[in-house]
């Protein structure tokens, strides 16, 4: 086992893994930037070093910094966490080469499903179900119209090299494609250095299912319970549950059992999540693989008590993994809510500056905060917006989400606007009570509804 691990990341997340290291008896090290110079990360770690300036590019992004620091502090392994470096297979691969234990998957395996149009065809390869899409990388708009109408509109136009809701349009015909085919070649290359595209099928009344698997170096592949991710605006994720309560036993267990084969066959190790569309009629199609940890991955613990990060650690250092398939049952329902500094009323504009009071809902059965910052941290411009993840576990799915609404409405924050009254009057919606939310539900049913709702509160104050 390691005895020293550094921790390629920030914010809850870095908080998270320092606080698994700890309960392994394995010291953590942090690295940071100036602009975190003073968050809660860097006084709970045994050590920290800065490593560059407020920008990603310049800190978090700097693998020679992160490297050097690791080696400086005498670190045997890295943990990426999830965004930044965490999929990037050039980072795995140095990791590696200065004899440092990249904490997640080889990294041609990471290149391989990193590449969404790659991952596709080798899904397909592997007799996994995807979504009809066009052949291959599209160079122009005009081969991305003739693609389109062989597939039939609607279509949505992905970054091959994408993921987290960037280099992706969706089109309803030519007009539209040509149009949103430069701006997505534009967002994907200031985004991944990668401007290629290609086209998918968009499924209509879709759900978003995950399913996290993890496998160790011994040959054992267990996945665990599915995660409802339909809760999501312009293609990020809002509130996410487990188990999807529209799915079977039999559904479960038979996408369960493809996910650890597909695995095995990857010659896959450590975690990683399948993420599907399920359509009205339950069939499944394969949309992407992210070969990490996921930020909702906190809601499969709670239904599970499986400890993701600390299996994550132990597989890496080659040791084989402490549970079977059969240990894994589901305990209740679990939903988690991201809690954003952001203004959903001015289309959910970023919020940066100084948390003056921040009183989180915890110290009662069923609640997990898990969070970067306290009253008086920053919410720095240079970042994702998010202030903590509040999650609820009941042993009904109705409890969960009345506990999450009393849990939301009572946290309490100034100094920044949130996200918190948009999810209190999400969750109250009909749709959601009832589990019956699809991939477009925010954007289609509910927002609107809602900022008029909104700005009629503010004018009325005013």
């Amino acid at each position: 086992m390691f005895t020293k691990v550094l921790i390629a990341n920030r914010g809850e997340i870095a908080v998270q893994i320092i606080r698994a290291l700890h309960e392994l008896a394995i010291q953590a090290v942090a690295v940071y930037s100036v602009a975190d110079q003073d968050s809660p990360f860097v006084q709970l770690a045994d050590e920290a070093i800065c490593i560059g300036a407020g920008p990603a590019v310049d800190s978090y992004l700097n693998m020679q910094a992160i490297i050097s620091a690791a080696n400086l502090t005498g670190c045997q392994a890295i943990h990426p966490g999830y965004g930044f470096l965490s999929e990037n297979a050039t980072f795995a691969a140095l990791c590696a080469e200065c004899q440092l234990t990249f904490i997640g998957p080889d990294p041609a395996v990471i290149e391989k499903m990193g590449d969404k149009a790659v991952a596709r065809q080798t899904m397909q390869a592997l007799g996994m179900p995807v979504i009809p899409g066009s052949v291959g990388i599209l160079d122009t708009a005009s081969a991305a119209v003739t693609a389109a109408k062989q597939l039939g509109y609607p279509v949505m136009i992905k970054a091959a090299a994408g993921g987290g809701g960037k280099g992706i349009r969706a089109v309803n015909n030519d007009h539209e494609l040509m149009i949103a085919f430069e701006t997505a070649q534009q967002e994907a290359q200031v985004s991944y250095g990668d401007d290629r595209l290609y086209l998918e099928k968009i499924i209509t009344a879709a759900k978003h299912i995950e399913v996290q698997v993890i496998a160790d170096q011994h040959g054992t592949s267990v996945y665990l319970p599915e995660r409802d991710c339909s809760l999501q605006r312009q293609h990020q994720k809002v509130i996410e549950e487990s188990p999807c309560q529209a799915l079977t036993t039999s559904e479960r267990q038979q996408l369960g059992e493809l996910v650890a084969s597909t695995t095995k066959k990857l010659h896959y190790t450590n975690t990683g999540t399948f993420e599907f569309l399920m359509s009205p009629d339950h069939q499944f199609y394969f949309l992407e693989m992210n070969t990490r940890l996921q930020v909702e991955h906190t809601v499969t613990e709670m239904v599970t008590g499986v400890e993701l990060i600390k299996a994550q650690v132990i597989v890496a250092a080659g040791e084989p993994l402490p549970f079977t398939q059969a240990d894994i049952k589901i305990q209740g329902v679990a939903i988690e809510a991201r809690l954003n500094a952001e203004d959903p009323a001015q289309q959910f504009r970023p919020q940066p500056g100084r948390i003056d009071q921040l009183l989180y809902p915890v110290g009662t059965l069923g609640v997990r905060i898990d969070a970067g910052v306290v009253a008086g941290s920053t919410i720095s411009p240079f970042y994702d917006s998010m202030i903590a993840k509040v999650i609820v576990h009941s042993r009904h799915r109705a409890t969960a989400i009345r506990k999450l609404q009393r849990c939301l409405t009572e946290l309490s924050i100034t100094g920044v606007k949130t996200n918190r009254h948009f999810l209190t009057a999400l969750l109250d919606t009909t749709a959601v009570q009832t589990g019956e939310t699809t991939t477009t539900y925010i954007e289609k049913s509910f927002l609107k509804g809602w900022l008029t709702d909104a700005q009629t509160k503010i004018s009325s104050a005013n």
